[in-house]
């Protein structure tokens, strides 16, 4: 054997150990996090280049930068390794959440940096919701700050429970043992509560690389490990094959008749050929038949594994679906109490419809109660109507149907899940589940021998809302009585639920704030649906301004049992009425929340009649809705009637 195939052979082998040495090392993901400017991007950057993870050309290139963006004068700013988006380099902040990759002999890591600008609060959540340790950093200069206590406590929403309190720029404190030791006092002080397992304090200068990676004869009164050493050697339990088996169904496959499997990644816990399992949901059981995969079929399988499991008996499981095993299954509920963080600059309103993603199932639900709020400074509980952007409460969440869930403590995959809005389909909000509210499985559906259908067919009539909105003044109270009065006359059976009629009685609690107006329609929607089963033609004159709200009054109902009819009179118009004389007072301040002047109003897009008051009498429009009752179908007794 020549001289060069002898060296390629001994670089290949070297080659197969190398790789065969990391493959066996153990993974810690964490974050850094913190207030702005407190060094997280400096500190990934120090790691990257003490552990020589940065290739000469990035080197240059960061050089370059330096110049042109750096902020550590004729150094090279580390920072910049990370801080990757053109917008983050010109401000001199971290608005993404970047993840790098770096190892030592011991460990490999994977770190996220996250935003410390409170606007990107959301963005660092997203960092710490997989995460097993965090770097909470501090400025020596400035100590605690807001962002640092908002922080500290989403990574103890989050469960994580290992923390380095990494208190940076000492340099600029001339390395000061008493102003590191004021700072980890005060931090464990208002942090006793969080549960944390390990929290080890460090005093480091991330530009300089003290105690990073190597440790500091600047800092001798400092007897503790590095950064790096320390997140070498912590311990994680890491364990999840020993907690219970749950499958999230991501996918049913089914290629051809001749095979069916459930295909997604183990959460917690293992699964073999023979082991009985059931649909956490439906309850209904089978036996394991293969665990298949791409390389072919196992033995056995544990959490973190991506698998298609096959059952010996075909039952029915689809896509969001949970399987466990028989003899641990998970808590199934349609309402649960959880930990939110809100994400969005839109407010979190109780009663408004919105979408929970759990696993691979996404459902229709809402916030029934906000039983308090979090104040990050003083960690006390606050009462609160609404949430707004990174406001932190315990709150009760009422689902369409029931979901399969762990409480977030016990198994973070099964009990997180995200907000989502019904319309744009952006992430408004994260939450940790606590625990299920067992309201709904202790209350069961009455069955009746008379129902809407028998109850409708005796009044020779099909039931229907017919929802009228439109700004105040605009004459839906008077075209609705008139429409109530022309179905008296033709013998059908209706009843006329009025805006200003029902805050006397039912919603006289509420006020006109947007989460009164919203808890409003949400009565006055659910009395709809009980008087559409009651076999009734129901009107409604609600102002209703937003179209969440009368989507949400719309789906509680059946197909075509939701009639919405715009009563479109322009402001300028209501304004020169103003019957009542509340325009001239919401112009002068006297009123406030008032629709139209200093309060939305949302037109209907697609409404199923548009009743123009500028152009036709009340009478007319009245004749209108009618004929459109007639011509559909819901005036059983009256096909012959015409205008």
């Amino acid at each position: 054997m020549n001289t060069t195939v002898m060296e390629d052979a001994l670089d290949t082998k070297a080659l197969v150990e190398y790789l065969a040495t990391h493959e066996k090392k153990d993974l810690l993901r964490f974050l850094t996090c913190g207030s702005v400017d407190d060094g997280k991007s400096t500190l990934i950057g120090r790691l990257l280049y003490d552990t020589k993870l940065i290739f000469e050309d990035q080197l240059a290139s960061i050089e370059k930068d330096s110049k042109k963006h750096g902020t550590v004068g004729d150094d090279i700013d580390l920072a910049l390794l990370v801080d990757g988006l053109q917008a983050e380099r010109e401000q001199g902040i971290t608005i993404d959440v970047a993840y790098r990759f770096f190892t030592t002999d011991k460990r490999k890591f994977i770190v996220a940096d996250t935003p410390g600008h409170e606007q990107y609060t959301r963005n660092m959540a997203t960092g710490a919701s997989n995460s097993d340790l965090a770097v909470i950093l501090i400025d020596a200069r400035k100590g605690i700050l807001t962002q640092t206590r908002r922080h500290s406590f989403i990574v103890s929403l989050l469960g994580i429970k290992h923390v380095v309190l990494a208190v940076n720029k000492i340099d600029l404190m001339d390395y000061s043992q008493d102003v590191f030791d004021k700072i980890v006092a005060d931090y464990k002080a208002f942090a006793a509560d969080f549960g944390f397992e390990t929290l080890q304090a460090i005093p480091m200068s991330a530009r300089y690389g003290d105690n990073v990676l190597g440790r500091s004869d600047k800092l001798p009164w400092y007897q503790g490990p590095t950064l790096v050493e320390h997140l070498e050697t912590v311990q994680i339990d890491q364990d999840l094959s020993q907690k219970p088996f749950r499958l999230q169904v991501q996918w049913v496959n089914r290629p051809d008749l001749n095979f069916r499997g459930f295909s997604g990644t183990i959460s917690s816990g293992t699964i073999r050929p023979g082991d009985d399992v059931l649909v956490a949901k439906s309850g209904k059981s089978s036996r394991v038949k293969a665990i298949v995969t791409y390389d072919g079929d196992l033995a056995v399988a544990a959490a973190g594994q991506a698998i298609t499991l096959t059952l010996e008996d075909e039952i029915d499981i689809s896509r969001g679906d949970v399987i466990s095993t028989t003899d641990n299954r998970p808590e199934v509920s349609d309402q649960f109490q959880a930990r939110l963080i809100w994400m969005s600059e839109q407010e979190l309103i109780p009663g408004r419809t919105l979408l929970i993603k759990i696993g691979a199932k996404t459902v229709s639900a809402s916030v029934t109660e906000i039983k308090h709020k979090t104040d990050v400074n003083t960690f006390a509980d606050l009462a609160a109507k609404t949430l707004k952007l990174n406001e932190v409460a315990l709150v009760n969440i009422a689902l369409q149907e029931p979901v399969a869930f762990d409480p977030y403590a016990d198994n973070h995959e099964m009990g997180a899940f995200i907000v989502i809005d019904r319309v744009s389909n952006l992430t408004l909000g994260a939450g940790m589940i606590e625990h299920g509210l067992r309201r709904a499985t202790n209350v069961h559906w009455q069955a009746l021998d008379v129902n809407k259908a028998t109850r409708a067919a005796a009044k020779g009539q099909k039931p229907a809302v017919l929802w009228f909105t439109g700004l105040s003044g605009a004459g839906k109270s008077t075209i609705a009585n008139l429409v109530e009065k022309k179905l008296l006359s033709l013998g059908h059976h209706t009843y006329l639920l009025d805006g200003d009629n029902v805050r006397h009685g039912l919603n006289k609690d509420l006020g006109f704030t947007d989460a009164d107006r919203v808890e409003n329609i949400r009565r006055v929607a659910e009395v709809s649906k009980l008087m559409v089963d009651a076999g009734l033609v129901t009107l409604v004159s609600f102002i209703s301004p937003f179209r969440a709200e009368r989507q949400m009054a719309r789906e509680l109902l059946g197909e075509n049992e939701f009639i919405e009819i715009y009563v479109s009179t322009p402001l300028d118009v209501v304004e020169k009425r103003d019957v009542k004389g509340l325009y001239v007072k919401a112009r002068a301040g006297e009123i406030r929340n008032f629709t139209g002047i200093d309060s939305p109003y949302e037109a209907p897009e697609n409404p199923e009649l548009t009743l123009d008051t500028t152009s036709q009498t009340p009478e007319q429009l009245a004749e209108k809705v009618v004929l459109f009752m007639v011509k559909n179908g819901y005036l059983i007794s009256a096909p012959e009637y015409q205008i």
